[in-house]
């Protein structure tokens, strides 16, 4: 089953350098979920080949600019091109003002039902709660209400071990050993030992997109031991005050973030339109975290689920 994320957008503030402003898709088995939407992103979308209404669910971090300003392209796309089912969006008060105001003035009547989700950016929140996935908030710290999001899987089921399995084992066995139970006779006599035909379940996966935020450790406990960490890394290092003023990070400070949290892998972007050449960014935040990759339009991160 897929869980891969899809680098639509790595540049803050102005395109530039044939970067985009904020976004990126994610796809868990087939249901993908964009995370902010700024200029250029229906244009990313399809230049990577993705039916933008296969998107049900659009979450965005705050109202600069960058992170959002896609989204009215988007949406009047999706309603061009015959979507029908509900869209799910997710974001900071004033969203949904925004969205329907450009509705009014434009008299664009959407054949489709928008969902909006106002989110309170400063506590942690579940705002998605599946069988197989649950959503959370993460309250970062920027110049205007912000907050990051957190995608987890719900620990899996025990597999069945084909080669050990019974011929006439029945259907509700099954289902029940995949529950993690034995499977008991009528007498109450041992039948089936969980642990000697199944296998453990698969790997339940995570990713974390933080964006924008002054270096902050107020969400280290939320996101400590996830699989992937997306970080913005807007500046190197001697830029550090002017991080600070603008309420942003420096790639040493992502770095220092993933290392103290225990992930496993992290990206870097949201690089300031200053740097051309990305690698000294990518150098130092390797330094501290040396399994750090840079936000690369078009590249996509598989997380396995073994």
């Amino acid at each position: 089953m897929l869980f891969e994320v899809k680098i639509l957008g790595s540049c803050s503030a102005t395109p530039v350098y044939n970067r985009h402003p904020s976004a990126q898709l994610l796809n868990i088995d087939q249901h993908f979920y964009l995370i902010d939407c700024g200029e250029s992103t229906q244009f990313q979308l399809n230049r990577y080949k993705v039916k933008f209404n296969k998107i049900d669910h659009v979450f965005i971090t705050h109202l600069h600019g960058d992170h959002y300003l896609g989204l009215i392209g988007l949406i009047s796309s999706m309603h061009l091109h015959g979507r029908i089912k509900d869209l799910h969006l997710y974001g900071p008060p004033g969203l949904d003002e925004i969205i329907i105001v450009q509705m009014r003035y434009s008299e664009t009547f959407l054949k489709y039902k928008i969902n909006f989700h106002e989110l309170n950016t400063e506590k942690r929140e579940t705002i998605i709660d599946t069988s197989m996935l649950t959503v959370e908030t993460i309250p970062l710290q920027h110049r205007i209400k912000c907050c990051g999001f957190l995608f987890r899987e719900k620990p899996k089921k025990r597999r069945i071990n084909k080669e050990m399995l019974p011929a006439n084992i029945l259907l509700q066995e099954i289902a029940k050993l995949k529950s993690g139970e034995d499977i008991f006779n009528e007498d109450g006599s041992l039948k089936y030992k969980n642990e000697a035909v199944t296998l453990p379940p698969k790997k339940s996966r995570s990713f974390a997109y933080c964006t924008d935020t002054i270096y902050t450790e107020s969400f280290l406990h939320q996101i400590t031991g996830i699989d992937l960490l997306y970080h913005e890394s807007t500046f190197l290092k001697d830029l550090t005050l002017r991080a600070k003023e603008t309420y942003h990070s420096t790639a040493e400070e992502a770095a220092t973030i993933a290392l103290k949290a225990g992930v496993e892998k992290l990206i870097i972007g949201h690089f300031s339109s200053r740097y051309k050449d990305l690698q000294p960014l990518l150098s130092e935040a390797r330094e501290t975290f040396p399994n750090t990759f840079l936000a690369i339009e078009g590249d996509t991160f598989s997380i396995p689920e073994e």
